[in-house]
């Protein structure tokens, strides 16, 4: 489907969204938020809705849609509940990874499931030793007669302990690799060996469960690999970066504009009762709610045009995709800013609405590939040097 038609394919997924976002996810965030809970029943809500299968084949009842459609849907959600979003997002990728060289015992494993609303996955790519490098593992897989055997450790998974399956990176053990050369295998979230880590309990994205977990001796069966052992760099930079990028570029998007209509709201409806003045009376705040909302709408222009370039296979689009993640995470965290700022003492009070976006904010400059990672990337790039 091109043309009008996708468009319009794009606008009938952004209306399911943002009625999800506004029904089920919103009602909930400051829950999830105060509590730090895994957003179940928003999960739940957005499976019902359809959206687990959005990059899935359509004869497996999937919606086979690509990152432009993932930019819309996922700034909806942002708008009703970052950790949601986020988690919704890095399902996304996860379920993007296990599509794209799927087998037919895999689609039947994982992506039939996905497809009906059955089954949620997951990243599990990062480590506490490598940080921000995720693309170079250091969890061993060893291969045996009848499955492959897992040890290691992994950090910050989001909806770790609560997905049904992860994709995890690793490598042979005593091997000297060439830079991101690593094996895939989708391991299930009931797998014995996982040992999870102590509860997420972060400053902002509160919700995410974003846990360590410990891999003892994970036996994963053989027919779990994704790819071919060894040749999974790929990945990284033609479907983990891509989607990863436009998913969490679009979140952040989601939240500032929420930010920015909480400040509208507040300059719009108060009052100075001692003279009875507007706030929204004095210029200053014209131009900072001005300087916000043109942030927003450049940067957003900006993470669909990286969207469509990635969708369409343009040379150019890594270009976007750094540039574009990079420009939100300084985007947001100005605008969160500015609306706390307009939201006076009722904004910075604790757990206030706008104060909770302004704290979930703060991760995107952290998230792997983080601001200083991509701005590195595109300097590299522009200069004709390779990535790694």
């Amino acid at each position: 489907m091109g043309g009008a038609g996708q468009d319009s394919q794009i606008l009938r997924l952004r209306d399911i969204a943002m009625a999800v976002s506004r029904e089920a996810l919103a009602p909930m965030a400051e829950r999830v938020d105060s509590e730090a809970a895994w957003p179940e029943d928003a999960m739940r809500a957005i499976a019902d809705a359809g959206l687990l299968g959005l990059h899935l084949p359509q004869r497996l009842g999937g919606l086979e849609q690509g990152l432009s459609a993932l930019a819309v849907v996922a700034e909806e959600l942002g708008r009703g509940c970052s950790s949601a979003a986020m988690c919704f997002g890095m399902h996304s990728v996860a379920a993007k990874v296990l599509t794209v060289k799927a087998t037919a015992h895999q689609e039947e494993k994982f992506l039939r499931p996905i497809a009906e609303g059955r089954h949620v996955c997951s990243l599990a790519l990062s480590e506490p030793g490598t940080g921000t490098f995720f693309f170079l593992p250091r969890v061993q897989v060893r291969a045996e007669a009848d499955a492959f055997v897992v040890d290691g450790e992994k950090s910050f998974v989001t909806s770790g302990g609560h997905a049904d399956s992860y994709v995890v990176s690793a490598v042979p053990p005593g091997e000297e690799l060439d830079p991101g050369a690593f094996t895939c295998l989708a391991i299930e979230g009931d797998a014995p060996g996982l040992e999870w880590g102590a509860a997420w309990n972060g400053f902002g994205m509160r919700g995410n469960s974003s846990r360590n977990v410990r891999l003892n001796g994970v036996r994963v069966p053989q027919e779990n690999l994704l790819g071919a052992e060894g040749d999974q760099i790929w990945y990284v930079f033609e479907v983990v970066a891509p989607y990863f990028v436009i998913a969490m570029s679009s979140v952040y998007l989601g939240i500032a504009h929420a930010a920015l209509d909480l400040a509208i709201e507040n300059v719009k409806t108060r009052r100075h009762v001692h003279t009875g003045d507007a706030i929204g009376d004095a210029p200053v705040l014209w131009h900072d709610i001005a300087r916000a909302w043109t942030e927003i709408e450049a940067t957003r222009q900006l993470v669909r045009s990286a969207a469509r370039l990635a969708d369409a296979g343009d040379p150019g689009a890594p270009l976007a995709l750094f540039a574009a993640k990079a420009k939100v995470a300084t985007m947001v965290n100005e605008v969160t800013e500015t609306a706390l700022i307009l939201s006076g003492g009722r904004g910075y009070a604790e757990n206030s609405h706008v104060s909770r976006l302004h704290r979930d904010a703060r991760a995107a400059n952290l998230m792997a590939p983080t601001t200083h990672l991509l701005n590195t990337w595109l300097g590299r790039s522009l200069l004709g040097m390779p990535l790694l």
